[in-house]
């Protein structure tokens, strides 16, 4: 019996995450990993004790028509590599990978090209989280040594999100 490779299994278990997201528009799974042991996991959803968009039955970014990558500020959700973020100490962190998933909500197709919006980006280069893969079909994924989000500050020159 041929065993799963471990960077599959992590992003598998990313994906299974991304169940729990309550988002309308994109469903994001991420797990941290250290020295083979799960740190932490997250998924993007409203805030604690807020309405999430699933129970509102709309997404104020969709009705905006506001394309991805822009105006995260609009929406509700904390984004799932914040929710991981904050739920692990960052002793915890310094050193792991991140594994996430994203999914059209609409249509179950994995994101393209994806990466961490601007405001994630900060958030990752400081919790000391070292590399990050990313999903782009069952079997393929896209490894990013979050050292390359320092060297190439696209805040700068104003680059958009994933």
């Amino acid at each position: 019996m041929k065993r799963i490779d471990k960077t599959n299994y992590y992003l598998d278990i990313a994906e299974t995450t991304l169940e729990r997201s309550t988002c309308l528009r994109r469903k994001w799974g991420a797990v941290i990993v250290k020295d083979d042991e799960i740190i932490a996991t997250g998924y993007n959803g409203a805030p604690r004790g807020r309405k999430n968009c699933t129970d509102l039955g709309k997404c104020i970014r969709e009705e905006l028509k506001i394309p991805r990558g822009e105006r995260y500020e609009l929406c509700r959700s904390v984004h799932a590599e914040q929710n991981a973020i904050i739920s692990a100490p960052r002793k915890d962190m310094m050193g792991a990978t991140l594994y996430e998933v994203g999914v059209d909500a609409k249509t179950g197709e994995y994101v393209k090209d994806a990466m961490p919006c601007a405001m994630c980006k900060r958030f990752i280069i400081n919790s000391g989280i070292s590399k990050m893969v990313f999903r782009d079909s069952k079997q393929k994924y896209r490894e990013i040594d979050v050292q390359e989000l320092v060297d190439n500050d696209d805040s700068l020159d104003g680059t958009k999100g994933y």
